[in-house]
């Protein structure tokens, strides 16, 4: 068993992302910890990479950049999209829309403004273009 984090670690840790000027986003430490399998995809690859070399015990606050968190903002990512093609029901501006891609995979869009003939969807990361802060403590190494 390893005493601090490598690449392919099975972590448990509490974990907050807030905004720099506080606004939490998401916490564990209030709750049961996370248990994650670095190189699984289960966290971002720059986030991981902060994780290496600590031990179990460790309490650290990163500041990330959007291009080391969930990216920058891409125009090329809002798209208008003719309401024909969306679903028959009651849409508002900031509800989150699901979408088929033709391959059968699905993706995730927030509606930005609605009319009767389009709406404008965002299918940016939520915190893409963000910076943010992120606060971890190791529980454990496994």
């Amino acid at each position: 068993m390893s005493q601090t984090i490598e690449a392919n670690s099975l972590v448990t840790l509490h974990y907050r992302i807030t905004l720099p000027n506080g606004q939490p986003l998401i916490s564990t430490f209030e709750a049961t910890p996370a248990t994650l399998q670095l190189g699984a995809g289960e966290m971002l690859p720059g986030m991981e990479k902060l994780l290496l070399g600590l031990a179990p015990g460790a309490r650290q606050v990163f500041e990330l950049t959007p291009e080391n968190a969930f990216g920058p903002h891409r125009t090329e990512l809002v798209e208008r999209v003719k309401r024909e093609h969306m679903p028959d029901e009651e849409i508002e501006a900031t509800s989150i829309m699901e979408f088929t891609a033709p391959d059968g995979s699905r993706y995730s869009g927030l509606v930005r403004e609605i009319d009767a003939q389009s709406a404008l969807i965002d299918f940016n990361h939520p915190l893409a273009g963000k910076h943010i802060r992120l606060e971890v403590e190791v529980v454990g190494i496994l």
